[in-house]
């Protein structure tokens, strides 16, 4: 967040006639993004941009971002897992759910063994957190175009019928989690 100030500020400086908020929506890759989209909606409507920014500030606690990775030498390699809970995970066939906490950080939420476990876990969190199934709802994929397919087949069987975006995942944080990761998106009222 305070890259963001610190820009922000710059092109303040460099645009004055320009009015520039920043929102931390504590989240990463597509949890971001969709938030970008809520903002240029809720523009064309006619918000203000000072209410534009109160209102995805509002939003932000009900966004769900929950993910999986398909190896877990990633997490090992970033810190965010022992090397010895690695091999055993690995050994084991334990794909984590992880999901963003209230202040942006990633924890575990649950284990499953294997991957069909695992991607029927992130539909079972939609179905018992989703807030308004007409909503969008965001894929994210790293190297999965075929996983991110089933997931998004997967959403409809299980009554959404909102637009569903899938993206294949952002660099930057895909070198984190590794070819394979797949996250979902949504809201929900009871998430955080």
């Amino acid at each position: 967040n305070a890259s963001a100030e610190i820009a922000a500020r710059e092109l303040r400086e460099e645009y004055p006639e320009r009015r520039i908020r920043v929102v931390d929506t504590r989240g990463a890759s597509f949890g971001e993004g969709l938030f970008a989209l809520f903002a240029a909606d809720y523009r064309d409507q006619g918000m203000e941009i000072d209410e534009v920014a109160e209102t995805l500030i509002a939003q932000r606690a009900s966004m769900c971002q929950v993910f999986t990775v398909e190896d877990l030498k990633y997490l090992r390699a970033t810190g965010r897992l022992s090397g010895i809970r690695a091999l055993v995970g690995t050994l084991l066939q334990i794909k984590p759910i992880l999901e963003g906490d209230p202040e942006g950080k990633i924890v575990v939420h649950s284990k499953e063994r294997g991957r069909k476990k695992a991607m029927e876990q992130l539909i079972r969190l939609y179905q018992e957190l989703v807030e308004d199934k007409s909503r969008p709802v965001g894929i994210s994929h790293a190297a999965a175009p075929a996983e991110a397919l089933h997931l998004a087949t997967e959403l409809r069987q299980a009554g959404c019928t909102g637009e569903i975006l899938s993206v294949c995942h952002e660099p930057v944080t895909g070198a984190h989690v590794g070819p394979g990761m797949l996250a979902l998106y949504f809201y929900s009222a009871s998430w955080r």
